[in-house]
């Protein structure tokens, strides 16, 4: 019925700071970015391998809690072929990374750092 995840959108607070972020920083392409004149927003399709992020800016978006963790999403996660390298890059601009954990279940290694927003990200080591 369901064959894969296509889009998964999120709504950042400072547009501008978000795309550098996610292209720049992280490395997803820019497939389209529009101004939607009538929302005063921003629209982003940022792709990674077959899927996308969009990202969205508002006005005055609400802010989501997370401390406790809330019922909705809970984290994104990105297949990394190797944890270090990327890490290094992270922390070179000034983002926070967990320290490396292991999965109790597939014994690969995985951390958490989050974006401009808060959003948790995870990266999981999949060679």
């Amino acid at each position: 019925m369901l064959n894969a995840i296509h889009h998964v959108a999120l709504i950042c607070t400072d547009y501008d700071r978000s795309r550098r972020f996610y292209v720049e920083l992280l490395g997803l392409d820019l497939v389209r970015e529009v101004y939607r004149e009538e929302r005063q927003s921003w629209k982003a399709d940022l792709r990674i391998g077959s899927a996308q992020l969009e990202l969205f800016s508002f006005p005055a978006p609400a802010m989501r809690p997370s401390h406790p963790e809330a019922t909705g999403l809970r984290h994104l996660a990105f297949a990394v072929a190797h944890l270090d390298p990327v890490i290094i890059r992270l922390e070179a601009a000034g983002v926070a990374v967990e320290p490396i954990r292991i999965d109790p279940y597939t014994d690969q290694r995985f951390t958490f750092f989050r974006d401009p927003d808060g959003l948790p990200l995870e990266l999981y080591e999949a060679p």
